[in-house]
C-alpha cells in the first residue's frame, strides 16, 4: 500500500495525517505539501501531526523523502515527481477552502485537482481516489435531510459561495475521467476535535461564540445543526479511502439524525462557559433582518470590524437557514460509528477558544 495524502497541514487534512499515524502507515503515505523544499515541508506535516496530538517521536519519523513539494495551481511544475509512481490510494483534502470570494478558488480546486489526478493516473494503479467534498454543496433548496446522492449536487442551480460550487464542480469532473477508480465522500460542518477541542483549528467555532453573544440567530431552538469534529471525520475519510470494497461511490460524512439541536448546544454551551443559556431571551432572526443587529456588535462583542462580522453573521447564517441535515446510512452501513454529539466536546472547544479574539478565529473562515 502506498497512499497520497493532500492537504496535511490542513484541519481535515492535519487530522487524516494523525488518524494514518494511528493506524501504523506513516511510514507508507507520501504528502504533497505547498513549502520552498522537501525539509521544510516534513517539517510542516511534523509540526500538523503532533498538533493534533500525534506522540513526538512518531510525528517526527516522516522525512523529506516523503514529501512533494507544490501547489494545486502548479501540478506541472511537481507531476512528474517519482513518488507519483506506485500509489494505490489517495486521499484528496486539498482545496482553496474559504467562505470568501477568493479569486484562486478555480484554479486550485477544480482544475488543479484534475491536473493532479490526470498526473497520478498516468504514473499509478490506483486502487481508490477519495475525493473529499463538502455536504453544502448541494446548494439550496433541497428536501431535509439530505440524501446520499449524486443528484443533489449536479441538479444546484445556485449556490451560497464560490466554494460550494466549485466542489460540486470537481466532483462530476473527476466522475468523467477515464481509470479512476473515484469515490466522494462529503463532509458536513467541522467543527472543532473530539479530544482537542478547537487546538488543532478555531474554524467555525466562533459562530457559536457570536450567536450566543448576539443572543440572536437564523437557526430555530429546536432545529438540528448537522456538526462533526475532524477527528471522527478523518477516521471515516481513511476508512472510505483504505476500505478494499465499498457498496457506493458517494458519502455523507455527517452526524445525519443524530446531529444536535440548537438548544442542545446552547444548554450544553453555557454548562462549559459558566454562563446562562440564552434559551429565555433568544430571537430567531432571518437572514435579510441581520443588519438590524449591526448596533450590538460593539454592545456585545467589542470592539471589531463591524462590516466583517456582518458579513461573516450573514453568510453563515443563510447556511443556518437552510436547516439542513444530511443522512449518512450509507456511511453507517459501511460499519464507521456514529459521529460524537458536539455536545459532549463543546466544553474543550469553550475552554481553548475562551481567550482567542473573535476576529482571529474567523481568519481561518475568510482567506
Amino acid at each position: 500500500m502506498r497512499i497520497l495524502l493532500t492537504g496535511a497541514t490542513g484541519f481535515v487534512g492535519g487530522a487524516a495525517a494523525a488518524d494514518l499515524a494511528a493506524r501504523g502507515l506513516l511510514g507508507q503515505t507520501v504528502f504533497l505539501v505547498r513549502a520552498a523544499d522537501a525539509e521544510q515541508g516534513a517539517a510542516r506535516v511534523r509540526a500538523t501531526l503532533e498538533r493534533f496530538g500525534t506522540p513526538a517521536a512518531l510525528a517526527q519519523s516522516v522525512t523529506a523523502a516523503q514529501v512533494v513539494c507544490g501547489d494545486l495551481t502548479g501540478v506541472g511544475e511537481f507531476a512528474s515527481s517519482p513518488l507519483l509512481e506506485g500509489l494505490t490510494h489517495v486521499l484528496h483534502c486539498a482545496a482553496l477552502a474559504t467562505f470568501s470570494s477568493n479569486p484562486r478558488i478555480w484554479a486550485s480546486n477544480v482544475d488543479g485537482t484534475l491536473a493532479l489526478a490526470r498526473a497520478v493516473l498516468a504514473r499509478s494503479k490506483l486502487q481508490r481516489w477519495l475525493q473529499v467534498g463538502t455536504a453544502m454543496c448541494c446548494g439550496p433548496g433541497m428536501a431535509s435531510p439530505v440524501n446520499e446522492s449524486w443528484e443533489a449536487g449536479a441538479a444546484a442551480e445556485a449556490h451560497l459561495v464560490p466554494y460550494t460550487r466549485s466542489k460540486v464542480a470537481v466532483e462530476l469532473a473527476l466522475r468523467e475521467l477515464p481509470g479512476l477508480p473515484l469515490v466522494v465522500a462529503r463532509p458536513s460542518i467541522v467543527v472543532g476535535h473530539s479530544v482537542l477541542g478547537c487546538d488543532p483549528s478555531p474554524s467555525i467555532f466562533w459562530v457559536f461564540r457570536m450567536a450566543f453573544a448576539l443572543e440572536r440567530f437564523t437557526c430555530a431552538p429546536d432545529e438540528r445543526i448537522d456538526i462533526i469534529p475532524a477527528d471522527w471525520c478523518a477516521s471515516a475519510l481513511v476508512s472510505l479511502c483504505l476500505k478494499p470494497a465499498l457498496a457506493h461511490d458517494l458519502y455523507h460524512v455527517s452526524a445525519g439524525m443524530g446531529a444536535n439541536r440548537f438548544s442542545e448546544i446552547d444548554t450544553a454551551y453555557a454548562a462549559a462557559a459558566g454562563t446562562a443559556p440564552v434559551a429565555s431571551r433568544y430571537q430567531q432572526v432571518p437572514v435579510d433582518q441581520l443588519r438590524e443587529l449591526v448596533p450590538l456588535f460593539q454592545q456585545r462583542l467589542g470592539r471589531v470590524n463591524r462590516l466583517l462580522i456582518l458579513r461573516a453573521l450573514m453568510l453563515y447564517g443563510a447556511f443556518a437557514e437552510l436547516n439542513y441535515v444530511f443522512a449518512n446510512q450509507r456511511l453507517l452501513a459501511e460499519g464507521i460509528p456514529p459521529a460524537p454529539a458536539l455536545t459532549g466536546y463543546i466544553g474543550e472547544c469553550v475552554r481553548t477558544s475562551e481567550h482567542v479574539p473573535m476576529t482571529e478565529q474567523m481568519a481561518h473562515d475568510f482567506k
